[in-house]
C-alpha cells in the first residue's frame, strides 16, 4: 500500500469520525430541545400532583409537639389493619370477576361486524357517562330489600324471603364492577383489534382446531390488554370511597373511608397523610411487583 493511500485512508477516517462527533452532537442539542418543550408539563405535574403528595408525606410525620412516628405505628392496630384487608380483597374480587366478564364481551365486541360492535362499545361505555352518584342510587333502588331484584325473585317463587344484597360486602362489589368493567374491557378491545386475523387462519391451516388457535395464539396476543385492565381495575379499586360508602352501608368499610373518617370526624390530618402515604407505597409497590414479574414492556404491547 502506498503512502498516497494510507494518506486517503486515514483522511477518510478522520472526516468520518468528525462527522460522527457533529452528528451526536446535533443529536444532543435536539434531545435538550425536546427536553425544553416538556418542563411546562413537568412543572404542572411537579405543582398538581408531586407537591401535594410531599406535602402529605411531611404532615404524616407531625403531630402538635412536632416529628412523630405514632401516626405509622397507630396503623397496626387491628382496626386499621382490618380496614386495609378488606379493602385489598374487594379489589382482587372485583378485578378477577372484571377479567371472567370483560374478556367474553370483548371478545364478543371485536369479533362482530362493525357496526355492530361500535353500538355493543357505546353501551359498555354508558356507565362512564353516568353520574357515580346515580348509578349508586340505581343499585341502591334495585337491590334494596323490596327492589327490582328481590320482587322478581319472590314473584317467581325462588326465593321467600328477601335477599340481603346491599348494605354488605355483595352490594359494594357489584356496584364497584359495575363502574370498572368499562375500563377492563377497552384495553381489551383495543389489544384483541390489533391482532392480526391471519394468525388464527395459520393456526387452522397448520391443523389446529378453532379452541386451541383460541388460546395457543389469540389468548397471549391479547394478553397486553389484559394485563393492562387489570392494572388499571385493581389501582383505581384501591381508592373508592362514594360507592362503598352508599352501597356497603357503614359495613363495609375500605382505607379510603377510613382517612375520610380521620379528617372529618377527628380532624387529624397527621393519622389521614399517613393513611394516604401507607395506600400509595403500597400500590406503587403492587405495580412494581407486576412490572417485575409481567414487565411494563407486555403491558404496554411493545413486544
Amino acid at each position: 500500500m502506498t503512502e498516497a493511500t494510507i494518506g486517503t485512508a486515514a483522511s477518510l477516517h478522520a472526516e468520518g469520525d468528525a462527522n460522527a462527533g457533529a452528528y451526536r452532537a446535533a443529536a444532543r442539542r435536539e434531545q435538550r430541545w425536546l427536553g425544553a418543550l416538556a418542563w411546562p408539563g413537568l412543572v404542572l405535574i411537579g405543582i398538581v400532583a408531586l407537591a401535594p403528595i410531599g406535602w402529605l408525606s411531611w404532615m404524616s410525620f407531625l403531630d402538635t409537639d412536632g416529628f412523630t412516628l405514632e401516626h405509622y405505628r397507630r396503623l397496626l392496630d387491628d382496626n386499621y389493619m382490618q380496614t386495609l384487608k378488606t379493602t385489598f380483597e374487594i379489589s382482587f374480587l372485583v378485578t378477577a370477576i372484571s377479567v371472567l366478564l370483560g374478556y367474553p364481551l370483548a371478545y364478543l365486541i371485536a369479533q362482530v361486524r362493525p357496526r355492530l360492535g361500535a353500538f355493543l362499545l357505546l353501551l359498555v361505555l354508558f356507565p362512564v357517562w353516568t353520574s357515580l352518584l346515580v348509578r349508586c342510587y340505581a343499585w341502591l333502588v334495585i337491590l334494596q330489600r323490596r327492589g327490582v331484584v328481590n320482587t322478581w325473585l319472590q314473584d317467581a317463587g325462588l326465593i321467600e324471603a328477601p335477599l340481603r344484597l346491599m348494605h354488605n360486602f355483595t352490594g359494594t362489589t357489584i356496584g364497584m364492577l359495575h363502574i370498572m368493567l368499562p375500563f377492563m374491557v377497552l384495553p381489551l378491545y383495543a389489544s384483541m383489534r390489533s391482532i392480526d386475523r391471519d394468525y388464527l387462519r395459520a393456526a387452522a391451516n397448520l391443523g389446529a382446531s378453532p379452541v386451541r388457535a383460541f388460546w395457543q395464539v389469540f389468548v397471549p396476543l391479547s394478553l397486553p390488554g389484559l394485563f393492562a385492565g387489570i392494572v388499571i381495575v385493581f389501582v383505581l379499586c384501591l381508592g373508592f370511597y362514594v360507592t362503598p360508602a352508599l352501597l356497603g352501608g357503614g359495613r363495609v368499610y375500605m382505607w379510603s373511608m377510613q382517612i375520610e373518617r380521620n379528617v372529618t370526624y377527628h380532624a387529624d390530618w397527621g393519622a389521614a397523610s399517613a393513611l394516604g402515604v401507607v395506600l400509595l407505597a403500597l400500590t406503587l409497590a403492587i405495580l412494581w411487583a407486576i412490572g417485575r414479574v409481567i414487565g411494563f414492556d407486555r403491558i404496554v404491547g411493545s413486544k
